[in-house]
């Protein structure tokens, strides 16, 4: 009878496979028993080379529609579809920091092999209002221009916003390399390949890389594993702020996530809305965004976020929504990029909505009078650029105009320099008082 009992023990366990009956463009449509939305397949070539994976992205006539995340050559009608995992989950530890790893979770750069860690659901849902807690304390990001008239807090997200060739990967990695944060992880999401050795050893440095985790998925990868990649990096920095640590999460872009969404909607039917983005894209922007933020009895995730506005229009609808979402903007100029003023982040342009909860009365007064300087600039210079303006007629242009050359260089700062809190309000302070002793 035992014997009989180890024989039935050694018989393989039935497997149900499913089979591709159609390929069109990035969708592959074939049955596939037992699997469910976010469900992660293999999908066998036909010519018996190796599997390539796949997620279920949705349903039509109870046929599985997936989005292969490799090449689609050797695929056909035939090919045998295995369900390998019923969602999409992370292995996250502590030895990511330092490491670099694609939208999958595997190392790119060469290193040991990551083993281990406990899994994380990849797309849970946001922490509820009731889990958060006021933001209350400043984050120092090294650079003098936002510590001074755009603090940010912990826990807070801000959008970087601006058309190509700007500077927001600049300013982000000025970021990275100055902030006083406990762990950095940084996604790199639909960008040129060249960019990212280059933003890792020109940007960030050995000192910035050792307490960060860098994922990577570039622009030539399937638009399902450039969105997966921004949902692994949440799960990340999620994972640090739940071991206490004050997280600093930074996206480039959230425009390239969202191109990538906009991919995979039209490719299973979505119908197209404002500049061909699909509704899904807007219903799942806030699940992404709002995973960042200060938790009760954890650490914090501070988001930043970087947004490639198209056309350099501000109200286009990715760079709109985002907008709305975030609890703050940073705008870059391209006139003050033209003018060699970097980072040229256009203050008036731009807001950081904890501000007035996060910093002193002195500092509250000071940034105002700053804005107060530039907006007043702002509105005369055409008329001192075409010597319109007789000096004397007003008094607050004439203030301006004897600050504004003291305020555009506390402004300028280059990218290995590092300005922190203390020292800006200082030099801010310095600069006010300059003007107020020139008002007496």
């Amino acid at each position: 009878m035992e014997a009989l009992l180890d024989s039935i023990r050694a018989v393989p366990a039935l497997r149900v496979l499913g089979k591709v009956t159609r390929i069109v463009g990035l969708i592959v449509e074939g049955s596939c028993p037992q699997a469910s939305v976010g469900t992660l397949c293999e999908i066998q070539p036909l010519d018996g080379g190796p599997g390539v994976p796949a997620e279920v992205v949705g349903f039509r006539d109870s046929q599985a529609l997936l989005m292969p995340l490799g090449e689609l050559r050797g695929l056909g009608p035939g090919s045998l579809i295995r369900v390998r995992r019923s969602s999409a989950t992370l292995a996250v530890h502590e030895g990511l920091l330092g490491r670099v790893i694609g939208a999958m979770g595997e190392p790119l750069d060469g290193g040991p092999a990551l083993t281990g860690g406990s899994e994380m659901p990849l797309y849970s849902l946001p922490p509820g209002p009731m889990e958060r807690k006021k933001i209350e304390q400043p984050l120092d990001l090294g650079v003098r221009s936002i510590n001074a008239l755009l603090t940010s807090g912990l826990g807070q997200r801000m959008g970087i916003m601006a058309g190509s060739g700007v500077g927001k990967s600049v300013l982000l990695g000025m970021m990275a390399k100055h902030a006083r944060a406990d762990v950095n992880v940084i996604a790199l999401i639909g960008e040129r390949g060249r960019e990212v050795m280059e933003f890792m050893e020109r940007d960030l440095g050995p000192e910035g890389l050792a307490r960060s985790v860098v994922v990577v998925a570039t622009s030539d990868q399937s638009p399902l594993l450039r969105m997966r990649g921004a949902f692994v990096a949440t799960t990340v920095a999620e994972y640090f702020c739940g071991q206490g640590a004050e997280v600093l999460l930074m996206m480039d872009s959230v425009t390239r996530f969202a191109m990538a969404m906009r991919e995979v909607g039209l490719a299973v039917g979505e119908p197209p809305t404002t500049k061909g983005y699909t509704p899904s894209v807007f219903a799942t922007l806030p699940k992404l965004l709002e995973r960042a933020g200060s938790f009760r009895g954890r650490g914090s995730i501070t988001g930043l976020y970087t947004v490639l506005v198209e056309g350099d229009d501000m109200n286009e609808p990715i760079a709109d929504s985002v907008r709305s979402i975030l609890d703050g903007h940073i705008v870059l100029s391209r006139a003050l990029a033209a003018k060699n003023h970097y980072p040229c982040i256009d203050i008036l342009a731009s807001a950081s909505r904890v501000m007035r909860d996060i910093i002193s009365a002195d500092h509250l007064k000071y940034a105002g009078q700053v804005r107060e300087i530039l907006a007043t600039y702002k509105e005369a210079e055409d008329l001192v650029n075409i010597g319109a303006y007789a000096k004397g007629s007003n008094a607050k242009i004439d203030y301006a105009l004897t600050r504004i050359d003291a305020v555009i260089e506390f402004l300028r700062q280059s990218m290995d320099e590092k300005v922190d809190l203390e020292t800006t309000l200082a030099e801010m302070e310095a600069l006010v008082l300059d003007r107020r002793k020139e008002l007496r």
